[in-house]
């Protein structure tokens, strides 16, 4: 490791933005249950493994381009250097309050550039909106009325458009609840819009709150999956 390096990684705080994967963690309702159970044990059988099944969209993770674009990039052809970003986080908290529905849009961000200047050239948007503190009871963080449609925030497509044509330089979006578009969408207009771009998502973030608006860069441990349309992740985030 170069001094420099190794001076940057000694100085930095370290935020684990992802939840451990288990068998109850609320999931999109079109998944499979993660299903785990122990194969080995060092008492038994000298050395320790479990066996898990999951679909790739459970718990804290990456939705690859692929997820919504046929022919765009599989979670394994990600670019390296996409996996490592400056953050900027977008607090959407108080549209949230008062709308479960509610959208980040074109208008939050601008409003973040007025008050901490222009977003990164090469970046990671995330948007906190409060609902990570509901992640503990899977039914209020789903949050289905009595038809069965979710109700949870999300990004509108909107928003979505505007950094592809106006903000470039931003690969990726993630968020603190189970879905890139807001719970009720039945056509996910800001998957269909952002990740077919060759960008990607990540779903299911913890601890925005502890983060700055400017000054993180995140690490993104998306796993090399060939072909797979995404897959659970350990996000990290380092403040300097």
């Amino acid at each position: 490791m170069s001094t420099e390096l190794s001076d940057v990684l000694g100085r930095a705080r370290v935020i684990d933005l992802s939840y451990p994967l288990t068998a109850d963690f609320p999931l999109f309702p079109a998944y499979d249950p993660v299903r785990v159970a122990q194969k080995f044990s060092c008492e038994r059988d000298g050395f320790f493994v479990k066996s898990w099944a999951f679909d790739e969209h459970s718990g804290t993770h990456v939705d690859a381009p692929a997820h919504f674009g046929a022919g765009a990039p599989t979670v394994d052809r990600i670019p390296p250097e996409e996996l490592i970003l400056p953050v900027v986080v977008i607090d959407v908290r108080e549209h949230v309050e008062r709308d479960h529905d509610a959208t980040a849009t074109p208008d939050d961000v601008l409003a973040f550039e007025q008050r901490h200047g222009p977003l990164p050239g090469r970046c990671a948007v995330f948007a906190l909106t409060g609902w990570g503190s509901r992640v503990h009871d899977p039914a209020a963080y789903l949050n289905a009325d009595d038809s069965g449609t979710l109700h949870a925030p999300g990004f509108s497509e909107e928003l979505t458009e505007f950094l592809k044509a106006e903000r470039p330089g931003v690969r990726a979006i993630g968020l603190d609840t189970a879905s890139l578009d807001i719970g009720a969408s039945r056509d996910f207009p800001a998957h269909v819009s952002w990740l077919p771009s060759g960008r990607y998502g990540i779903e299911n973030l913890a601890n925005l709150d502890r983060l700055p608006p400017t000054g993180a860069v995140a690490v993104i441990g998306a796993p090399a999956l060939a072909g797979g349309s995404g897959g659970p992740t350990r996000v990290l985030a380092l403040l300097t």
